[in-house]
């Protein structure tokens, strides 16, 4: 099972901006498609945007579509999650994992379990 570091979170108004991280020592990453979760307060996990293993082909949920970019950098073993235009329905805590890029059509899976993730809050 691939282990993940997620980083980048922090405290931001309605409207700021912040990068997400999502590291891991695994060689096998670049045959890996990542996807980016989220957590709310009393809330399941949702997926949330994935690129697949080469970067080629990547994958929003509507709520975020304008407003977060998903990129990877493979020499870095790194997957990057843009976000824009931060509103406060975006607080939770993301989650990274390998996935299905673009999402199947029952839903976005992970095929590891959820590591520790990174607090993103947003204020009004």
């Amino acid at each position: 099972e691939v282990e993940f570091v997620e980083s980048g979170g922090g405290l931001v108004q309605t409207g700021g901006s912040l990068r997400l991280s999502c590291s891991t020592s695994e060689e096998t990453f670049g045959a890996l498609a990542i996807g980016w979760f989220r957590q709310a307060p009393g809330k399941e996990h949702k997926g949330v945007s994935c690129v697949s293993k080469n970067g080629g082909v990547t994958d929003y949920a509507d709520s975020v579509k304008g407003r977060f970019t998903i990129s990877r950098d493979n020499a870095k073993n790194t997957v990057y999650l843009q976000m824009a235009n931060l509103k406060p329905d975006d607080t939770a805590v993301y989650f990274c994992q390998s996935t299905l890029c673009p999402p199947s059509g029952d839903g976005w899976y992970r095929f590891g379990s959820w590591g520790r993730g990174t607090q993103v809050t947003v204020s009004s």
